[in-house]
């Protein structure tokens, strides 16, 4: 998610082929820098889902199988206490796959989408269409880029007319291996347009789409996503190439010109968190930017990840509060609470750096500093029992109760005009 992320099988270098990952992924709780040094080190191939925050916090971290033992001796004689949550990740992953078979021979059969499943990109790219061609007069797609592969860089504008009307901008995906933001990007694209969450039915959707349109990049990193499905399923990055290093990859929720290159990144190409050469040099990025740029009246980005059950506001590349954290704090409050109404499911919320960590390079932070008032991160589902790998039985949960949150800010950013 924002946060740097939890552990895939096997090699955190990913190689091209598909690896069988024969990793663990142990909870520590954190208790000082060496402690992260250590574990960072190469040899170990850790790689890590939640990063340290602060000590007494909880780390998560994906231990390939060969330095499973050095790991534990090493937490062991430092007396750090950890416990395993997942015991084998294959298993899981096996499992997710198996799960996706199986929808995909149901959807087939019966002709219809399995918003209860993960998909493919190409799967999720046909849906688009389908919208698209379902609801002509409010749904359109639009290109605003290409990726580093050269994959095209898809939008659902939902609209009622105008022209320039203030926008809300909405991302998943941006992480490509945080699943559970895809999958409730395409169920919440749709609630825009069905009964009974649709325009036309629902006062508050109604009334923002009177006024207001909404711009929607469900798959934010496609080529990362595309390589989660067909070599490594816990791929972060983008899939750039870093001149003089078989690393490859930039994250892109460090590469946005706010505090860009800072502490809260890494200069290391093969780092989950490599910051790249320089800000916007990543295509999926830049196409953002542009995009914003140029439309120039866009009120509200909110950029969906997991994991970690968190709504978090600027800044995250200094600790200085934003000039309005007092209404965004008192928002997020408000939005959370809405979710928790739902399943009871506890979100904490606040400011990035007071959140989580600091973190520079950030979509939001971005967003903040180029004049959108209302920039908001989501971490979705969940706290670290499944981690990157939420089973997909809890897609539609975490959407549905994800939904009152973002109406609820979509609604107020409605009527903040500014």
């Amino acid at each position: 998610g924002g946060a740097a992320g939890e552990l895939p099988r096997g090699s955190a270098v990913a190689c091209s082929t598909t690896e069988t990952l024969v990793t663990s992924r142990l909870r520590v709780i954190y208790n000082n820098k060496i402690f992260s040094q250590t574990l960072s080190s190469p040899s170990h191939q850790v790689d890590f889902w939640r990063h340290p925050t602060r000590p007494g916090h909880p780390v998560d971290l994906r231990v390939p199988f060969h330095s499973l033992q050095a790991v534990k001796i090493f937490l062991e004689s430092n007396r750090i206490s950890y416990s395993i949550m997942i015991e084998d990740v294959q298993e899981l992953l096996d499992e997710e796959k198996r799960n996706m078979m199986k929808s995909r021979r149901m959807e087939r059969s019966t002709s219809t989408f399995d918003f209860s499943s993960y998909h493919t990109l190409d799967e999720i790219y046909n849906w688009m269409d389908t919208l698209v061609d379902d609801h002509p007069s409010l749904v359109s797609k639009i290109q605003i880029g290409q990726s580093y592969e050269n994959r095209p860089l898809y939008v659902l504008k939902f609209s009622t007319g105008g022209s320039k009307r203030p926008a809300i901008w909405l991302d998943t995906g941006i992480h490509s291996r945080e699943w559970i933001t895809q999958a409730t990007g395409i169920w919440t694209a749709n609630k825009v347009t069905t009964c009974p969450g649709n325009y036309g039915r629902d006062p508050s959707v109604t009334a923002i789409l009177d006024s207001m349109d909404i711009f929607f990049e469900i798959v934010t990193n496609p080529d990362g996503f595309a390589f989660t499905h067909s070599s490594n399923r816990m791929w972060r990055k983008t899939r750039s190439i870093n001149a003089g290093s078989s690393c490859v990859g930039v994250d892109p929720n460090r590469n946005w010109d706010a505090g860009f290159g800072g502490s809260g990144s890494s200069s290391n190409p093969c780092s989950e968190t490599y910051h790249g050469p320089y800000a916007h040099s990543e295509r999926e990025v830049k196409a953002i930017v542009d995009f914003i740029r140029s439309h120039g009246n866009v009120k509200s980005v909110i950029s969906i990840h997991s994991y970690s059950q968190m709504l978090m506001f600027p800044y995250g590349y200094k600790t200085a509060p934003a000039p309005d954290h007092q209404e965004l704090n008192e928002l997020a409050k408000k939005a959370v609470s809405d979710l928790a109404a739902v399943y009871g499911t506890k979100y904490t919320y606040g400011s990035i750096v007071d959140t989580i960590y600091k973190a520079d390079g950030t979509t939001i932070d971005w967003a903040y500093d180029n004049g959108v008032k209302y920039s908001f991160t989501f971490e979705l589902r969940d706290t670290g029992r499944y981690g990157f790998l939420l089973p997909s039985t809890q897609i539609i949960p975490t959407a549905t109760e994800t939904w009152p949150a973002l109406l609820n800010i979509m609604a107020y950013v409605l009527e903040h005009p500014y």
